[in-house]
């Protein structure tokens, strides 16, 4: 697993990018992820950017207690503006190299700060998919943070424990795009579409 730090700046961007062709109705539609709509989902990343800001900074307090909720989140008023803001604001904190080292804590688990990176990372990314995917717009990420979900999904089992963040994992055949196998282990169908 490759431990060196990662630049979240695209992944957060790229989300950010979406909200542009987002326009309010789509807010109640479906996405891959089973009963959270895009407005759940939207919720979701605004409070996992806070969070994991907190973790690269290694702040203690709410936002290290609790994982943000995905399927009864509510936007924020104003989330076209707060939501950018903390995605950027949770990329910069990445940036900093001692975000990366020593223990931290996020969602209510104290993890390494190299993990914690990892973790930050692969929700931009496959939440991004999501958005996409539930609002068609095209998605594309850096082959780097595509293996960084596949490495930090390598273990997830086939069975997960209720609770468990991800759903189990979808076979796809070994030589499926690289994309396409990322999302796969994060419990997602790559061919999914809104209605399935």
């Amino acid at each position: 697993m490759d431990t060196r730090p990662l630049d979240l700046e695209p992944a957060a961007r790229r989300i950010t990018a979406q909200l542009d062709a987002l326009d309010d109705s789509a807010l109640e539609g479906a996405t891959p992820c089973p009963g959270v709509t895009v407005g759940a989902l939207l919720a979701h990343v605004a409070g996992l950017a806070v969070a994991f800001r907190d973790a690269a900074r290694k702040e203690s307090g709410p936002t290290a207690e609790a994982p943000p909720a995905i399927e009864s989140g509510v936007l924020p008023s104003g989330w076209r503006t707060t939501l950018p803001a903390a995605l950027d604001a949770m990329a910069a904190a990445w940036r900093a190299p001692d975000a990366w080292e020593g223990m931290t804590r996020a969602g209510g688990v104290d993890l390494p700060g190299r993990v914690a990176g990892m973790v930050a990372l692969n929700e931009l990314v496959l939440h991004g998919w999501d958005l996409a995917k539930a609002t068609g717009q095209p998605f594309d990420a850096e082959e780097a943070h595509l293996h960084n979900t596949l490495a930090l999904l390598a273990n997830q089992s086939d069975d997960p424990a209720p609770g468990s963040p991800f759903g189990a994992p979808v076979k796809v055949p070994d030589d499926a795009p690289l994309l396409d196998r990322a999302v796969a282990r994060g419990g997602r169908r790559p061919d999914w579409r809104p209605g399935d």
